[in-house]
């Protein structure tokens, strides 16, 4: 098991607003830690990053259909030149957005988070004792 090992990778997004769009840098984070999850990092021009999390399972079912509800939603789109991208939109109490990505680079990121924790063995990389010891001690 690779306790410490995770995958990060940077990424230029584009926010689509009705004024046009407007470009996002973000950074993909995936630990093998956490097997079910991936971290989405946005600069917003503030000190402090906007931070999401949601479920690898959620990102990759995007790039091939409609994935996920509520807060989190994901798809594949074609660009204004007809390249692949891929549409995430996050919604909250503070208002919606709607980020797009190329369809290549997420791909290519989400290969390395199954070459570090391949789809269906998430379980065995959970720090379940870990988690349990830092609950009780809180």
């Amino acid at each position: 098991m690779q306790r410490f090992a995770t995958v990060s990778r940077s990424v230029r997004l584009r926010m689509l607003a009705a004024a046009g769009t407007i470009p996002v840098d973000a950074e993909l984070r995936y630990a093998a830690a956490d097997p079910f999850a991936v971290e989405a990092l946005f600069d917003t021009g503030d000190t402090e990053w906007v931070r999401w999390v949601f479920a690898r399972d959620l990102l990759a079912g995007g790039l091939v259909g409609s994935a996920g509800e509520g807060d989190v939603c994901v798809a594949p789109a074609q660009d204004e030149v007809g390249r692949r991208v891929v549409h995430v939109q996050l919604s909250s109490p503070e208002g919606l957005a709607v980020l797009e990505a190329p369809a290549q680079t997420l791909g290519e990121f989400l290969a390395k988070t199954y070459d570090l924790v391949p789809a269906g063995l998430e379980g065995e990389h959970m720090q379940i004792d870990d988690t349990v010891d830092a609950l009780l001690d809180h």
